[in-house]
Parts: structure tokens; sequence; C-alpha cells
């Protein structure tokens, strides 16, 4: 095994006969030619600009220690659990986790004393560049991230980077790190990402369902006992007219009864992407015996969690364009610059939320409390719920009170979905877990409002109007206009 250093990490690259057909950033096998960059200074941005893979098959393995000293930080977890139920789980892999639920939720596992391992292909990033978009708050690299993370902490994330839909890569992770709890974010979770184009919906799918179908067959193959908690989506059940229960429903039908899969009413490829992880998960569960908790998320707003404010370098993206942003954290923008708040279309629309503080905290609920096996678990992850025009509302008062002048505009909703419906989810399995919400108080939005002052200066108004269109998705490759 070689060892390629730079100033700071130690990147350890195996190769040889045994890693032949392994690949590293195998996301030009599913990105089209269009999502070329014509300047680009990442691994990533270069083999999607080449448009083939390097000569040398590789798989890269990137940690914050030398190998010498990341042996003994990192013993094996060893082979205490048990066909019932696992021992306290100690070491989790966070795939995805440079994202934005991903990296908070990383940062404070590693904080409550797991063994963290982050697994990610910094696609994400990819995206921003090729849709001209940008976090308002500006990112340092992975590699600065978790460097800062030690030098603070004296705590250790291991970084493992490539793509979990190659999975030679993904099972020379599982056996380097044992985990003994996946955490699994690694999934394209934008729905308008998904509706802009053929090219897009495809990327969605594949790399969703098959990435996700890769940890299940790692998981069987490599640690059985290994707990599954996968980031799914509250958007998954739609808005149908009748209570939405957690994950499963009882109905009487014909004089029998029975406990089925709550129905599913997707509304978009990613959101149907979604929905094809649930049904596998399910099935592996029955099938093999897999323990999975499935986290129905609503939507996430913030971006600060007591693990990122801890220094500038740990920060957390804060989106807020069409693409990629949420309703609240947009009209936080929007306020911030005197752009009217652009409601979609009649505002009824309505949803479950949460605090990213609440996210990063039933993560750990659900791994301190694990799933047994054979068990698919569903837990709808929210604490309020609020429609669009509600959001408005609090924002306005919220703008204000602090001196903004802030008003409301209507404009043509891009996405097909009921504009006013009826809404009431269940979420009661988290709270019973031990979940103290953070719920959107007046001096939360306060603190929301002065955050995106700061830096309202990054704010690109081109970005903040939607550009994606459900009725109108392209079949031929489009770049959003600048």
């Amino acid at each position: 095994m070689a060892h390629l250093l730079s100033t700071s990490y130690t990147l350890d690259i195996s190769s040889g006969s045994k890693l032949h057909s392994r690949r590293l950033y195998q996301i030009s096998k599913v990105l089209p030619s269009s999502y070329i960059l014509q300047t680009s200074k990442s691994p990533v941005e270069r083999l999607v600009l080449l448009g083939k893979r390097p000569k040398r098959s590789c798989t890269v393995r990137a940690t914050t220690l030398p190998l010498s000293q990341e042996a003994k930080a990192q013993p094996s977890s060893g082979s205490h659990q048990t066909s019932t139920g696992p021992s306290e789980p100690k070491r989790v892999m966070v795939i995805g986790g440079d994202g934005y639920c991903g990296w908070a939720t990383a940062l404070h596992l590693s904080n409550k004393n797991y063994e963290v391992a982050i697994v990610d292909s910094l696609v994400r990033r990819l995206f921003d560049h090729q849709l001209g978009l940008d976090s308002l708050t500006p990112i340092s690299s992975i590699h600065n991230r978790i460097r800062r993370w030690k030098s603070l902490t004296g705590k250790t994330i291991q970084l493992f980077i490539g793509d979990i839909c190659d999975f030679e890569f993904l099972s020379e992770t599982f056996n380097s790190f044992e985990p003994d709890a996946v955490v699994h974010f690694g999934e394209q979770r934008s729905a308008p990402y998904s509706m802009i184009d053929r090219s897009r919906a495809v990327f969605t799918q594949n790399n969703n369902v098959i990435g996700t179908l890769n940890v299940l067959f790692a998981i069987k193959e490599f640690r059985e006992e290994c707990h599954l908690v996968k980031l799914g989506t509250m958007g998954e059940y739609g808005t149908p007219n009748i209570d939405i229960e957690e994950g499963y429903i009882t109905i009487t039908h014909n004089g029998r009864t029975d406990t089925l899969p709550y129905p599913k009413q997707a509304s978009s490829f990613y959101h149907l992407s979604k929905v094809h992880d649930s049904n596998n998960i399910a099935f592996t569960c029955k099938a093999w015996g897999i323990r999975a908790t499935d986290l129905n998320q609503g939507v996430v707003y913030g971006v600060r969690t007591d693990e990122t404010e801890m220094h500038e370098e740990l920060c957390n993206r804060f989106d807020y364009d069409g693409v990629f942003g949420t309703a609240l954290n947009r009209f936080c923008v929007q306020a911030a610059v005197g752009h009217a708040l652009t409601v979609y279309g009649k505002g009824g629309q309505t949803r479950g939320y949460l605090d990213i503080r609440d996210t990063v905290q039933c993560v750990e609920l659900a791994i301190a409390n694990p799933a047994q096996r054979g068990e698919f678990r569903v837990f709808n992850q929210f604490t309020e719920q609020f429609s669009v025009n509600e959001l408005a509302a609090l924002v306005t008062k919220a703008g204000e009170k602090l001196g903004f002048p802030v008003e409301t505009i209507s404009v043509p909703n891009p996405r097909v979905e009921a504009e006013e419906h009826y809404y009431n989810a269940k979420h009661t399995k988290l709270i019973e877990l031990g979940l103290q919400p953070h719920l959107l108080s007046d001096s939360l939005l306060d603190s929301l409002l002065n955050f995106t002052v700061k830096y309202k200066d990054r704010v690109d108004t081109k970005q903040i109007m939607p550009s994606v269109s459900w009725r109108k998705i392209g079949v031929k490759p489009k770049t959003i206009a600048a």
C-alpha cells in the first residue's frame, strides 16, 4: 500500500490486481455530457470534464491521520452483538456526510463520542458549479472541515471519498471501517433538480435507488447486525385527505383487517426514488433480517448546531435558491435583502418542518435505540406543521420587528401539487424516544433573520425565483439560466 502525502492529510491508495476494477468518482458514468464544466480543479470535476475514467483504477480513502496513528485511534468494534439486538453502537458510518444534514450529523455524533466515518463522492458541490449556485454561507473543503474538527476537539473523523453506486468501493469501505450503524444521507435530495430534464431524473433515480441497494447488500454480506438509519421524506405520502400515520395503516376491508404500509403518492422523480428505497429496505428486512429505521423527514430549516458554531470552518451550507433552497430559508434571505417573499400559487401547501438541531437529535435517538433484526421501522421526523402562507406571515412579522419592510407576492406554482388541502401527519414515535424539539419561536426566527443579514452580501438574487417547471421538464439536458 502506497502513501501519497499532501500538506495536511493522508491518502491511502489501494491498487493492484485485487482492486483492478475499482473506480474513484464514477460520476462520469451517470452524469450526461451537459454537466461538463469549463474550468475545474477538484478530482471530481476533472473526471467529469474529461468524460472518461482514469486509466489506472483505484479506491481512495482519505483520513486526517497517518495510517499508523489511525490504526491506534480506530479499534475494531469486535463481535459483541446478539441476534436479538446489537450492543450500543460505537462506529457510525455517515454516507453523504459532506452534505447539509450529513455534516451536522457527523459532527454531532463525533461530539457524542461515536467513532465516525464520512463516506461521500462530493458530487453535491459539483451540482452548485453546474447550475451556477452557491450556499449563502462560505463552505470549507471537507478536508479542512475535518482537520479543523480534529484540532478543536481531538476527535478523528475518517473520510472515504467515493461513489456508493460502485459496490467494490463500498465493500472496501465497509470492511475497513466495520460500522455498527450506517446513517444514509447519500442521495440526490432535491425535487426540483430531479425535474430539470431527463438526464437529471435518470441520475436521481439511479444514484438513489442503486446506491441504497448497494448499502443493503453491503450490510447483508459484511455487517449483518449493522443498523441502517435511512433518511426518507414525508413527501413519500403526498397529501391524502386522511391522517398520515407513521409508516403503516390498519385497514378493514370486506370484513377483514390488516396492517399495511401507508399508501405512497410521490410528487416528483426524487420522491419516487425515496418510495422505491422504502420498498427495497422493507423487503430486505423481511427477506434477510436487516434491521432498519426509515426517517421520513419533513422540511429542514436553519444552519446552526452546537458543533457547527464552534468555528467558521465548520459552518454548514445554507441553500436559498429555487433548486435546493427550502421555503423558510428562502423567505428569510428574501426578507434580508428586500426581495418580496415568493409564495407558490395559493400558498396553502402544508408540510412538516423541523430545525436542523432536531435532525441530528433524531438520528442519534434512532441509533441509540436500534430496530430489531428483521424490523423495518418508520418514524415521521418533524416537529411542527405549517402552510407556506403561515411561514410567510411568521417571517413578515419577524422582519418588521427587526425593521425590514417585508411584502409577499404570489408567483405561478412550478410544481404539480394541491395548493389547498387537508394535512395531519402523526409524529409521536421520536417524541416517545426522548426528542426535545426546538420549535419555531419568535426568537429563533429573529436569530435566523439576523444570520441571513450577516451574509446578505453573498446573496445572488437571480437564483431566488423558481426556474424548474414540473410540466415543462425537458428531454435534452439543460443548464439553469444564470
